[in-house]
């Protein structure tokens, strides 16, 4: 007999950890399994354009480092151009440029860093460019839904003042959670991205 979709109980929900590190990046957690680990490096060498390090915390709502937090990149690469098919611009990929990073974050400091080159602009809606950015998924223990956002740059205001994704949050406050700030370390280019899961300095997740 067919029951009525009342007589079933609501599933229990579960969130990403404690043990996401294991099914999704083992060498984090000291397991060798995979044959072909994913890190934080998304550029190989021979990746034309601008060398940068992204470095950040992903805070709670009690401004505590989440320490066991799992991030995934995507970006194009200097030229605008994906790592994948549907993206058809008649421009080349370089071979190590795979444009797609699992990052864990530092299990003792929560810091996460992402190695890559500064990706170009790429094509928007309506034939508009957006501004050059990279696309973060978050999860970790807590969190029951895969959180997504995007991290700008500093030094692109004209790109990002123009940015379409960017003009749909009203407030200015708002979009400078999104605004990683550059400096120079050590002869190194590096941007500062810290995320708020929540409170006053909350950052600005979409859904996707």
């Amino acid at each position: 007999m067919v029951q009525p979709l009342n007589y079933f109980k609501e599933t229990a929900s579960q969130t990403a950890g404690p043990y996401v590190h294991i099914g999704l990046a083992p060498d984090y957690a000291g397991f060798d399994i995979f044959e072909t680990n994913f890190s934080n490096v998304v550029a190989g060498p021979d990746t034309k354009g601008e060398r940068i390090k992204i470095e950040g915390r992903v805070f709670d709502g009690t401004g505590a480092p989440v320490r066991d937090v799992l991030i995934e990149s995507w970006q194009a690469n200097s030229d605008g151009k994906y790592s994948h098919p549907e993206d058809t611009q008649q421009k080349p990929v370089e071979k190590d440029f795979r444009g797609w990073g699992r990052i864990c974050s530092d299990f003792e400091t929560g810091v996460f860093t992402i190695e890559t080159i500064k990706p170009g602009p790429v094509p928007g809606r309506n034939g508009k460019t957006q501004a050059p950015h990279i696309s973060l998924w978050i999860v970790a223990r807590g969190i029951n839904i895969g959180l997504q956002t995007r991290l700008y740059f500093s030094d692109e205001t004209a790109a990002n003042g123009e940015d379409q994704v960017l003009n749909l949050i009203e407030q200015e406050d708002r979009r400078k959670t999104l605004i990683a700030q550059r400096s120079e370390r050590d002869g190194e280019t590096v941007y500062s991205f810290d995320i708020y899961l929540q409170g006053d300095n909350e950052t600005v997740f979409f859904d996707v």
